[in-house]
């Protein structure tokens, strides 16, 4: 868990390298594409890929969480998350290169297309860029287009070293290989390893939103701070957003070199992911946590009204995240308006199902009582919870719970990182209050799938 890990003078030095370059997005839609089947030479571009994408993308966030405004990096929890990137960071420059591939191999890796009767070869489309970055103000990493000739500061090119960044979602996502190949054992073996460092990368960044926010509740109480500032709340969008990303990339490789082949998986991405099945999943789960919360028999009902046989390309883990942290908002306002003696009588909570040209939009009704007017403005701001802690249910230190896995209560987080998981894919995520009655949350999720990660 990087315990003891320290930041030396010469890895600071390979930090500011690595975060002069820009990161590369990549769509949903040239995910599944590249990774249908792939075959161990497929693979291995994708770990030459990530070799080179996520030490770019970690080190962006180590610079920035070194920097941070009003004394926030001087937090320990902060100092805590910054140690883990760098060492996540340093594993991954340091990790042992493929051994020497024969001319042929290395033909069929990097120049030749497939042949004429092969299906693998088409270009695949170019990503568009993501429509939640008109919402975002996000640190334009291309500004400075002076860029290094390569990765590791040599200028020099070839296939262990880091390479100059030429748009890099043309070069890794121009083809998948042919699985006709026959690909030798240290191409598997290379691909083993890589995926194996990654497991252990994941693992130790499962606390990471729950460590950051632990930071901001110290900087709150070291500066006896009611609210975080404008700025704060930017940065924290920025980076959990950035977090999105590098985990979605890392589990998708993972999968991908792990889990048995299934005709409707590409990875951990769906392509044909049952909106009504997630959905209704997510309410069994949300009032199960609600009943054990409030020792409730039954909790509020929730009426599902979606078509039972809706489908698109999504990352189910994603939706029933969303879906899960909303009703559990909507569970707990109405529990709390109408009280625990209510038990039988709860208004339902509706939840409305719609696909349009563009978007399928889940609108999630409640008769909670609403949001006042005054409070719209924070109901985006980490840390803001109408709920009130007990002594024991503040955050714990070594709480390692991953993203949505927080109790009832939350800790003011889970309307906006559902937000950001909406957004990642070129979504978005709205709230209507009615004060006195209740609230309507929209979700609206792109199904077109060409939308690059906003990558902050």
């Amino acid at each position: 868990m990087s315990h003891g890990f320290r930041i030396t003078s010469a890895l600071w030095d390979k930090i500011h390298h690595f975060a002069s370059f820009p990161q590369t997005g990549v769509s949903l839609q040239q995910m599944v594409l590249f990774g249908q089947n792939p075959s161990q030479g497929t693979l291995l571009k994708a770990s030459q890929f990530l070799s080179e994408e996520l030490p770019v993308r970690l080190a962006h966030r180590v610079k920035e969480l070194d920097e941070l405004p009003h004394n926030l990096s001087n937090m320990p929890s902060i100092i805590k998350v910054k140690n883990w990137y760098a060492h996540s960071f340093e594993e991954l420059i340091k990790f042992p290169p493929l051994p020497a591939l024969s001319p042929d191999i290395r033909r069929s890796l990097f120049s030749s297309p497939p042949a004429a009767n092969s299906n693998v070869g088409h270009q695949l489309p170019s990503s568009t860029p993501n429509p939640s970055l008109e919402h975002m103000l996000l640190v334009d990493d291309v500004a400075n287009q002076n860029f290094p000739t390569s990765l590791d500061g040599s200028g020099s090119s070839g296939f262990n070293k880091l390479k100059l960044r030429v748009p890099m979602e043309r070069r890794y996502y121009a083809a998948p290989l042919a699985s006709t190949i026959e690909w030798p054992p240290e191409i598997r073996e290379y691909n083993k390893r890589f995926t194996k460092m990654l497991e252990i990368i994941k693992t130790r960044h499962d606390p990471t939103v729950t460590t950051v926010a632990q930071g901001v509740l110290e900087w709150k109480q070291s500066q006896r701070a009611r609210h975080i500032g404008l700025d704060m709340q930017q940065w924290l969008d920025r980076f959990y957003l950035s977090r999105i990303g590098i985990r979605f990339l890392i589990g998708q490789h993972i999968a991908l070199n792990t889990q048995e082949s299934h005709s409707d998986y590409v990875g951990i991405i769906c392509t044909n992911a049952n909106v009504h099945d997630i959905i209704e999943e997510a309410i069994e789960n949300a009032r199960f946590v609600c009943e054990e919360h409030y020792a409730l028999f039954s909790s509020p009902p929730v009426q599902l009204i979606c078509p039972k046989n809706l489908t698109f390309p999504y990352v189910p883990g994603h939706l029933s995240h969303i879906i899960f942290e909303l009703l559990k908002n909507s569970l707990r306002a109405v529990v709390e308006r109408h009280g625990v003696g209510s038990e039988g009588n709860f208004p339902p909570i509706k939840v409305i199902v719609v696909e349009g040209k563009e978007d399928i939009t889940i609108k999630i009704s409640d008769e909670g009582g609403g949001i006042a007017r005054s409070a719209m403005g924070y109901i985006w701001t980490y840390m803001y919870t109408t709920m009130k802690l007990g002594p024991g249910e503040g955050l714990n230190e070594d709480f390692r719970a991953t993203d949505f896995k927080a109790p009832m209560a939350g800790f003011g987080y889970g309307l906006p990182l559902s937000r950001l998981y909406a957004r990642y894919f070129g979504g978005d995520l709205r709230l209507i209050s009615m004060d006195g009655f209740g609230t309507d949350v929209y979700i609206h999720l792109n199904r077109l799938s060409s939308s690059r990660e906003p990558l902050p």
